[in-house]
C-alpha cells in the first residue's frame, strides 16, 4: 500500500467512523426528546392553563439544553475520534518504508515548487531527504524550471515532510501542516452532516 492509498483510506476509516458518531448521536437526541416530551405531557395533563403555557417555557428550556449538552457530547467524541485517527495517519506516514516516503516527498516537493530555486529545509532527524533526493527532484523538475533547489544547512522541528524557502517566502508541507488539511476538510464535512436537518 502505497502511501496516498494510507492517506485515503486513514481519511475513508475516519469519515466512516464520524458517520457512526452522527447517527448515534441522532439516535441518543431522538430518545432523548421522546423521553422529555413524555414528562412534558405528564406534567401538561397536571397543570392549569397557566401551568401549561409555564410548561411551554420549561419544554423549550429543557430541549434546548438537551440540544447543547447532545451536540457537546457529540463534539468531544468526535474530537477524540479525530485524534486518534489523524495522530495514526501520521505515525503511518512517519513509518512508511524509505521508498515510499521518498517517492511522496518528491511529489509533495515537485507540487510546491514555483521558482525551482527555494531551500530545503527538513526536520532536525531527517536522515531520507538528503542532498542525493534533492539532486533527484532537480532533475525531474526539467527544463521549465531552473532546477536549483538546494538543502538548507538549517534544521526545523517538522516531525516529517519540509518546507521550501525563498527569501520570506516559505511553504510547509510539513506532516502537522498536510495532517490538519485533511482534518479541516473532514471536519467541514462532518459539520455539514451534523447540522442537516434530516
Amino acid at each position: 500500500m502505497n502511501a496516498e492509498q494510507v492517506i485515503q483510506k486513514i481519511i475513508a476509516d475516519a469519515k466512516a467512523e464520524a458517520e457512526k458518531i452522527v447517527q448515534q448521536a441522532k439516535d441518543a437526541q431522538a430518545k432523548e426528546r421522546s423521553e422529555l416530551d413524555r414528562e412534558l405531557e405528564q406534567y401538561r395533563q397536571q397543570s392549569t392553563t397557566i401551568a401549561e403555557k409555564a410548561g411551554q417555557d420549561e419544554k423549550s428550556h429543557i430541549l434546548a439544553a438537551a440540544r447543547m449538552e447532545t451536540a457537546r457530547q457529540l463534539l468531544s467524541v468526535k474530537r477524540e475520534v479525530l485524534d486518534g485517527v489523524f495522530a495514526e495517519a501520521k505515525q503511518q506516514l512517519q513509518n512508511l518504508n524509505d521508498d515510499e516516503y521518498r517517492k511522496l516527498m518528491s511529489r509533495l516537493m515537485r507540487e510546491a515548487v514555483e521558482t525551482g530555486d527555494e531551500e530545503v529545509v527538513v526536520d532536525k532527524n531527517e536522515t531520507r531527504i538528503d542532498q542525493e533526493f534533492v539532486k533527484n527532484v532537480n532533475r525531474e523538475l526539467g527544463p521549465g524550471y531552473k532546477g536549483n533547489l538546494r538543502l538548507s544547512d538549517d534544521k526545523l522541528d517538522l516531525g516529517g515532510g519540509f518546507v521550501l524557502r525563498r527569501g520570506k517566502i516559505k511553504t510547509n508541507i510539513s506532516f502537522d501542516v498536510l495532517i490538519d488539511q485533511a482534518r479541516k476538510e473532514l471536519e467541514i464535512e462532518l459539520a455539514k452532516k451534523l447540522f442537516s436537518q434530516d
